[in-house]
């Protein structure tokens, strides 16, 4: 029979797909490759289900005859192995992101005579409009409590961005820019204890109790899917941290990460302009310990935050926190930097890329906000925090349009700066 090679995501199965597939089908036996994780990840979101959920879904389509996976978006490497005699792909792929691969897939078949079938678009059906739809349902906690594991097993890099409420979760949740024919969106929130303690007027010295910040994380958790690292500060008692600990996981929270100083909190950006004492490394160490120890799933992910650089302790001691917190069982590190140089942030990455059981390692580029994704991957980063910027830019733009109104006592002139009453209503799902 002639072979016949079908690419696809397959994380939700329409009329469409089962179109192709009989296309195929008729033109003799189906292999299908099963986009990966990371190679779904290169060009939208990740997909709901995981490669095995998937393949397996697939597999058992009475159309195909075998399942393989495909780990990029470009087809050549299954193509060249199977030389199949013909690709079926819908014509949807023209223009747009895959356009390169479409090109690329004709110029590989070829080379042994192979031949690209596009079946038309299958109308009234679309992966994107019904994404949307699941997406509007929710999630659970425990889709959404694997979701950054899922994500850091399939990207490089992972970009989070600052929540303060359940308004500013929606713009994390929906955001969408196309840069080069790419689609680039925010993998997740940041629970920021800074931004979460200024929305509410009060001072981030853990002010804000830890209930009250679990209010405003439900808020968000009912109206977003994405995944969410929680700013616990110092997680203050070990034996209190535990069960903080407990309720993130409960709620679906991927991540806490906490700091290693003692004492009130005093924002690290202070550096030693403000007394600030950093624990010891036996006793944080036992924190972390513990803290994985309460966790009740492997998904949880605790990561300790080093402040050696911020408090002037130098770049030996920041790596030997890091391999005894690594030791103790941390997820990962986070490397906190006040300087707006990133030499010491790219050192400690260079240095950290040596340790034997390096996990994943997190930034936060406040200060050093000149460096890019693209050079903070390539030392080795894996998720970057901005962890501020949203309630940051809030701010100047509400006290403008108080300022305007009180200037030309009406609201006429801020008009353009602010959304339509009818936008705010669409913004909203439900409101309708």
């Amino acid at each position: 029979m002639k072979k016949v090679y079908v690419g696809m995501s397959a994380d939700l199965i329409h009329p469409g797909h089962l179109n192709i597939l009989k296309v195929a089908s008729e033109l003799g036996e189906v292999t299908v490759g099963v986009l990966t994780d990371s190679a779904i990840a290169s060009y939208k979101r990740v997909p709901y289900m995981n490669y095995e959920q998937r393949a397996d879904i697939v597999s058992n389509l009475k159309t195909v005859s075998d399942v393989i996976p495909q780990q990029t978006l470009d087809y050549s490497e299954n193509l060249k192995t199977l030389k199949p005699d013909y690709v079926v792909h819908g014509d949807d792929w023209k223009d747009g992101v895959q356009q390169k691969t479409r090109k690329k897939v004709i110029d590989t078949l070829a080379e042994w005579g192979g031949e690209l079938v596009e079946v038309p678009y299958t109308q009234g059906i679309s992966s994107t409009a019904l994404n949307k739809a699941v997406r509007e349902l929710g999630t659970t906690p425990q889709i959404r409590l694997s979701s950054l594991r899922r994500l850091l097993k399939a990207k490089p890099l992972v970009r989070f961005l600052d929540l303060h409420n359940a308004l500013s979760g929606l713009i994390i949740e929906h955001t969408k820019v196309e840069v080069d024919g790419v689609s680039r969106e925010f993998d997740g929130m940041w629970g920021s204890s800074l931004t979460d303690s200024t929305a509410k007027g009060k001072p981030d010295i853990e002010a804000v109790d830890v209930s009250s910040r679990m209010s405003t994380l439900s808020e968000v958790l009912e109206v977003t899917t994405k995944p969410i690292i929680y700013d616990a500060d110092t997680g203050g008692q070990t034996e209190h941290f535990k069960f903080t600990v407990r309720t993130l996981e409960r709620l679906g929270v991927s991540a806490v990460i906490i700091e290693d100083k003692t004492g009130l909190k005093k924002n690290s950006l202070f550096g030693n302009e403000v007394p600030q004492t950093q624990d010891s490394i036996e006793n944080f160490s036992d924190k972390i310990s513990e803290a994985k120890k309460a966790q009740v799933t492997d998904d949880f992910m605790v990561i300790a935050r080093i402040e050696s650089l911020i408090l002037e302790a130098g770049m030996d001691d920041a790596i030997t926190r890091a391999k005894a917190f690594l030791q103790a069982g941390a997820d990962g590190i986070m490397i906190h930097s006040r300087k707006k140089d990133p030499g010491e942030i790219l050192e400690f990455c260079r240095q950290y890329a040596e340790i034997p059981d390096r996990k994943t390692l997190v930034v936060v580029p406040s200060s050093y906000n000149s460096i890019t994704e693209d050079e903070l991957e390539k030392a080795g980063v894996n998720v970057v925090i901005y962890a501020n910027q949203l309630l940051r830019s809030a701010f100047p733009a509400m006290q403008s349009t108080a300022q305007s109104i009180l200037k030309h006592s009406r609201s006429l002139e801020c008009d353009e700066n602010m959304l339509s009453i009818k936008e705010i209503l669409n913004l909203i799902p439900g409101t309708k």
